[in-house]
């Protein structure tokens, strides 16, 4: 059952250009920003890393409102809910199965975008290896997001709101961590472990209350 949600959560994302849109939104915020701040090799790669990661947070948001929502309109929770699988472990696949259809696109995106950005490649392995610890945690705050915004008006915008502010510690860490802070990559799994494992039971107690 559990490897069956998972499967669906990711499949899903692929479906429909999901995941390309997700990729093509990073990859435009990436490119946008030479645009704004100049084509000087020094600054972009000085600022670069936190381009990437800026831009990430912001594609995180494009799938938030289909995550959860669909599948409480159509009444696929209260199935599950039936079949007595806890709401914990409904959330921990969607958001296993989200990371999977969002982090590996998003780290291969990540190698055009350190391209654009004029990117070493020692900055680019810590923004890969930032992604990668990072990424867990920020598909889980996704997953929450959308169950707590689920069925209401305008979720999108919404999102943005409940989203963004949690993810900030990300983004510092993740910045910090480009540097060679270890002790920012640390903190940046540390934060993420936080985010992955409290974030199920946030989303469980919002399905529910949808359910009712």
């Amino acid at each position: 059952m559990i490897a069956a949600l998972v499967w669906r959560e990711a499949r899903r994302g692929y479906a429909g250009g999901g995941a390309t849109l997700v990729i093509a939104f990073f990859l435009l915020v990436a490119l946008l920003f030479p645009f704004a701040i100049g084509p000087e090799a020094t600054l972009l790669a000085r600022v670069g890393g936190g381009v990437i990661w800026a831009a990430a947070l912001l594609a995180a948001l494009m799938p938030v409102e289909r995550l959860v929502g669909p599948d409480l309109e159509s009444g696929v929770l209260d199935q599950l809910a039936i079949r007595g699988t806890p709401m914990a472990v409904v959330a921990a696949a969607k958001a296993l199965g989200h990371w999977l259809a969002f982090a590996p696109p998003l780290m291969l995106a990540a190698v055009i975008a350190a391209g654009l950005l004029d990117l070493s490649a020692a900055t680019l392995w810590r923004v890969e290896l930032g992604l990668a610890l990072g990424t867990p945690g920020l598909a889980a705050l996704a997953i929450a997001t959308g169950a707590l915004v689920a069925g209401l008006r305008g979720a999108g915008a919404v999102a943005g709101l409940v989203m963004l502010p949690l993810a900030v510690p990300l983004l510092i860490f993740g910045a910090g961590a480009i540097d060679g802070g270890s002790g920012a990559l640390k903190l940046l799994a540390a934060v993420s472990l936080l985010l992955t494992a409290g974030a199920p039971f946030v989303a469980a107690a919002a399905m529910r209350a949808g359910m009712d």
